[in-house]
């Protein structure tokens, strides 16, 4: 009796670990099966133990990218406010550098969107949705539209810090969640920059 029972037990063991096999290839997302998709990056892995950790993605990485595409795009449109609307000349050159730094970023995480079979979210997407961290609503965004000169400086420069620092939470929730390694390079060189800038922003703050 007790040698059934223990084959029974060995058997569903068995199962056990097979269903977790299959858990954890599922979660691998694509990664596995379809390695040419990824520019044959997994070969290039240097653990030996995860071979597809390049091409390997997760939600929170989905979600990092679609959280952080429409976040951009408020940045780079307050940007461009500043350019014809800032008095000072610290803001406007600031404007410059959030807008360069920016826009190749949409680029790089729409790419992976679509590599990934995922959304890229619409342009215009986003808007009123500052539940999101650091988004500003319509109203803020329309208050900034109809300032100019010194009052523009001020708003500008306290909803940019405001919204940096949402990008910065969401970049370290990617680091902390997320699988891809690219995506996670990114959420680092956008904590590191952003909060550079926070630190000047607040600096011009204080003097204005």
């Amino acid at each position: 009796m007790t040698t059934k029972r223990s084959l029974i037990r060995r058997a569903t063991a068995v199962a056990a670990a097979a269903t977790a096999a299959l858990v954890l290839a599922a979660c691998g997302g694509d990664g596995d099966d379809n390695g040419s998709a990824h520019n044959g990056h997994n070969t290039a892995s240097p653990s030996a133990s995860a071979p597809a950790q390049q091409g390997d993605h997760n939600a929170a990485d989905v979600a990092f990218a679609q959280g952080m595409i429409p976040h951009h795009r408020q940045a780079i449109e307050m940007a461009d406010l500043a350019a014809t609307r800032a008095e000072s000349a610290d803001v406007k050159k600031l404007a410059g550098e959030i807008k360069k730094a920016q826009d190749p970023e949409i680029k790089t995480l729409s790419g992976w969107l679509t590599s990934w079979g995922e959304q890229v979210p619409a342009e215009g997407q986003g808007h009123g949705g500052h539940d999101m961290s650091g988004m500003m609503s319509a109203e803020e965004m329309k208050q900034l539209e109809s300032s100019s000169g010194k009052a523009f400086d001020t708003a500008f420069l306290t909803m940019m810090v405001k919204h940096h620092e949402g990008a910065v939470a969401m970049a370290k929730t990617e680091q902390s969640d997320g699988t891809y390694q690219p995506a996670k390079d990114m959420a680092g060189a956008i904590i590191t920059s952003q909060s550079a800038e926070i630190a000047r922003m607040n600096t011009l703050l204080g003097k204005s």
